[in-house]
Formats: C-alpha cells, structure tokens, sequence
C-alpha cells in the first residue's frame, strides 16, 4: 500500500542520514522541507521533497495536508502504563499538604499500586492498559517503553510483562519492555531490603530473563529506596542476562547513582529533577541519555529538570511522560513538549528534537524511529491547520492533531 502525503506546509525533523541523536547546540536545528510531499510505502518511509518534485507514482491513497504540518511520532521513552486502578485520593492528599514521600510512609505510592495490581486478574490488567495505550496513540505517540515495577512480587512482576509483551503483538505501535522491579521496597520486606535484593537477583531476574520478557533493567536510585551500592549490585547481575540499565535517579536527592549508571553504561538516566556539576562531568563524553519528565514535576509540583543546563554543557536531552497512576497519571506527549518549553527553556526545537530523535535513542530504536528518513517506519503526526511548529507547544491546550499514522495505517 502506497501513501502520497502532499501539500504539506512543512515537513519536520526531515533526516537524510540520521545521527543516532543530537546533542547541545545540533538540539537547536529542525531539518524541515516547506511545501512539501511524503511517500510511505507498507510501513516505511518511502521517499519525501518538495511539491516541485512530486513523483507521479500510482498510490493507494493521496491526503492532501494544505496548511498542516506532518512530522515524526513522538517515542516515550519512560512509562509505567501497565498498572491497575488509579490513586486519586492521594492526588487530593497532597493537596492538602502530604508530600510524595509521606503518602509512601503511611502506605500509599507504589506499595498501594502493588496492593492493587497483584489482585487485579491479567486479563483485566491488559484490559485497562489497552484503553491507556490506544489514548496515547492517538495523541501521537509511535513508539513507547513500558516498565514493571508496581509488583513487587515475583508473579506481579511477571504478569505485567506479559501484559506489555500482549500490547506489544497486538498494537502496531513499537513497545520496549523494562523490569522495574527494585521500584520500591514491599511491606513483608520492611526492615529487610537485602532479602528484597535477594529475591531480586536469586528469582526475579533469572525468571525474566529465561521467559524473554524485557529488554532493560531499571532500580529506583533514591533516598528511602535503593542505595547506589543496591544499584551496583542490580545492575551487575542484570549484566549476566544482557538486560541493559535505564535507571530512575536524581528525583529528590543526588546520591552519585548517575555516576554509577554511566558506569553500566545505562541507555538513559531519568528523571534528573536535581543535578549537580559531578553529575554533569560523569555524563560527558558517555553514550548515556539523560530524559526529562517534566509532567511529573508539573504534578508533583517539584522542580524540573533543569534541561536548558545540561543542553548547554553540550550533552543530549530526551523527553517522555512517566505515565503512572501516581506522579503523572497522563501520556500526552504535546503537554510534555509544551512543559519543556514553558517550564524548563527549551525552543520548540530542542523540544521536538528531545520528544523524537532523542527519544527514540532512549530506546534503542534509533534506525528505525524518531526521523523523516527513508527506510525508517512509516509514522507520523498530521496536525491541523497551524502557522508554525512553535504553535505545538504555545497553544498547550488544544488537540492540534489531525490524523496519526502508524506503521502505514492511519488510525
């Protein structure tokens, strides 16, 4: 099947030959064509250029894109959409003035979420998962990493990677799969995280790996949580399972753990709502992303990564949701691009950059996702009729796409 997108007012993110990302001041170049056509054939990216140059193929279908924009689909790097229920009430907590950390003490946060989900069947765990996915599809995002980690026992864990491995066969969107489970210490494990690392390491890990059910590791690196020693322990066995680190880390305190991840050569390094220049210096000259989740410090009301610095140290910065039921119970891309923007100074174009190209990095899809270059997949955003890319993120309120299309099809 062969798709003629013509008439495009401007085509973004527009890559011959793509780098794997970009980083510093390359983050505030946006390749675009104005006037321009697509071609997608199957689920690839065909051909592309300007109207002067419009190929006259024979075509399954011709959308004409007069006064829209079409670019790459967003690539969420970080997400925890497979979880059960919702923790409204303690949205309404901290409201009323309990931090993040004192709804986790008195038994809410992720111990809750586990509570919920290893009652919760699989099959209505993938049911209201599908819902969540399909939402985020249509709000444009083309690829998408999903975690463990609101389990904390060795068959919960499991059930939620079977969960996203299903959603990955049976959505055409791009799924990663992270085993998360070092998210939290479970409540039969207070006062003994080191058996909680055991049965990490001696159970989880080996059943994991042995079932193909991820493709990354990722540990909690946080004060209250797991310890940079924990985290070398985690990340050292992992090693054994060709398990590659992502690791949440520098949320509320800095505890080296970004050195320790660069030392695991870690994909990504998330999170990084509080950085000091040690963390700066361990990430220069690495291959690790470092990815903002500014929604989360939108709904926590915390700081926000201070991207503007670490692209001004000449490093790469991805963007992504932290969709979950409890510090960020929302997947859209835009408001992550529009925050970023807003709250953490970047230009519409470093933001797309993070939001795509950066984003696909994070994981590890980069020859295939994040670009308008031939032979990657055929995925992308139309919006509605706007004057500029910049309107994306200014006009933060508003549903500005139009259509999205995915692997070829339109959804």
């Amino acid at each position: 099947m062969k798709v003629l997108l013509t008439h495009i007012k401007e085509l973004l993110q527009v890559r011959d030959a793509a780098p794997n990302l970009v980083s510093g001041k390359d983050m505030a170049t946006l390749p675009t064509i104005k006037n321009a056509w697509l071609l997608l054939e199957g689920d690839r990216i065909a051909d592309y250029g300007s109207m002067d140059t419009v190929p006259q193929h024979e075509v399954s279908e011709t959308i004409d894109c007069s006064g829209k924009m079409v670019l790459p689909t967003w690539c969420d790097s970080h997400t925890h959409l497979v979880y059960a229920g919702n923790r409204e009430q303690e949205f309404v907590d901290r409201i009323k003035g309990l931090s993040y950390q004192e709804i986790a003490q008195k038994g809410g946060g992720i111990v809750n979420s586990a509570k919920k989900l290893q009652n919760t069947p699989e099959e209505e765990l993938y049911r209201q998962s599908a819902a969540r996915l399909e939402e985020v599809m249509r709000l444009g995002t083309g690829a998408i990493e999903i975690k463990s980690g609101y389990g904390l026992t060795t068959e919960a864990e499991l059930k939620m990677l079977r969960v996203a491995k299903k959603l990955a066969e049976k959505y055409p969107i791009s799924v990663r799969t992270t085993f998360l489970g070092a998210h939290a210490i479970p409540s039969e494990y207070k006062g003994n995280k080191n058996g909680y690392m055991d049965l990490l390491c001696n159970e989880m890990l080996p059943k994991v790996a042995s079932e193909n059910l991820a493709e990354y590791v990722d540990v909690f690196c946080e004060e209250g949580y797991f310890s940079v020693e924990d985290t070398h322990r985690l990340l050292s066995e992992a090693a054994s399972y060709h398990l590659i680190p992502k690791i949440h880390v520098n949320q509320f305190t800095a505890l080296g753990g970004i050195a320790a991840g660069v030392q695991h050569n870690a994909l990504s390094v998330d999170h990084l709502e509080v950085l000091t220049d040690a963390d700066i210096a361990a990430l220069q000259g690495s291959k690790t992303m470092p990815v903002a989740l500014p929604s989360c410090s939108y709904f926590l009301s915390i700081p926000y990564t201070p991207g503007r610095k670490l692209i001004d140290a000449g490093l790469p910065l991805a963007l992504a949701t932290d969709y979950n039921p409890g510090s960020t119970p929302s997947g859209n891309m835009n408001f992550v691009v529009a925050t970023a923007c807003i709250k953490m100074k970047l230009t519409p174009e470093e933001a797309i950059n993070a939001a795509t190209l950066n984003g696909a990095y994070a994981m590890g899809l980069s020859s295939s996702h994040g670009s308008i270059t031939k032979g990657k997949k055929a995925n992308v955003i139309i919006t509605k009729e706007i004057p500029s890319y910049g309107y994306l993120p200014y006009a933060f309120g508003s549903n500005l796409i139009d259509a999205v299309i995915i692997n070829g099809e339109q959804l």
